[in-house]
């Protein structure tokens, strides 16, 4: 297994960092080699520019932009999500990242003919991991539609392996969470990483 996780925070005090020690500590002792990509650390530039999107369905140039993150992608065969849930979504820096790295000939391929579809080019992602916070709570988040988590469990699901295992934890509540309810919320995503990578 060779895992990239995508990480999403601004704050390295955020209790989300709490949740990429633990991932990535389950990875160190599960002895799987992973990748991190950081993006407010790296400074990644999430706005998709006139030139790229010119450039958008030609794939030989549509990668040069974001060449490394996509050669992670393409040596990874699992991709580990983890970021807070803002707005019932995903923070506009890993929204930039979706629409600048998962590209046409990278993510999936475009249709040939009328009436075609997409197809999936991320057949070699064969795990998917989900780590979020929000603020509001499941019922709440559930009754808008959870749009961050379908674009990640659903939507990028749909593009990989056929039989992508996929894991999801989420802490509802954060706003009001406490140190009973995160350790239990680390706890969930330790037991999650176990299924992820057994």
């Amino acid at each position: 297994m060779r895992a990239l996780i995508i990480f999403c925070h601004p704050k390295e005090d955020s209790f989300n960092a709490a949740v990429l020690g633990t991932v990535t500590s389950h990875l160190e002792k599960a002895g799987v080699e992973y990748r991190l990509r950081d993006l407010y650390r790296s400074n990644f530039m999430p706005v998709l520019t006139a030139h790229e999107l010119d450039c958008y369905l030609d794939e030989s140039c549509n990668a040069d932009p974001v060449a490394q993150d996509v050669a992670d992608v393409q040596w990874a065969d699992a991709l580990i999500f983890i970021y807070p849930t803002w707005w019932y979504g995903l923070p506009a820096m890993l929204k930039g990242w979706l629409d600048r790295v998962l590209l046409p000939g990278v993510a999936f391929i475009m249709p040939k003919g009328e009436g075609d579809n997409i197809q999936p080019g991320l057949t070699h992602i064969k795990r998917l991991g989900v780590f979020t916070t929000c603020g509001a709570s499941w019922w709440l988040t559930t009754l808008i539609g959870a749009p961050g988590r379908k674009m990640l469990t659903r939507g990028v699901r749909a593009i990989c392996a056929k039989r992508c295992r996929t894991v999801f934890a989420a802490h509802y509540l954060m706003d009001s969470s406490t140190d009973t309810s995160r350790a239990s919320y680390l706890r969930k995503v330790a037991e999650r990483m176990e299924r992820l990578t057994a």
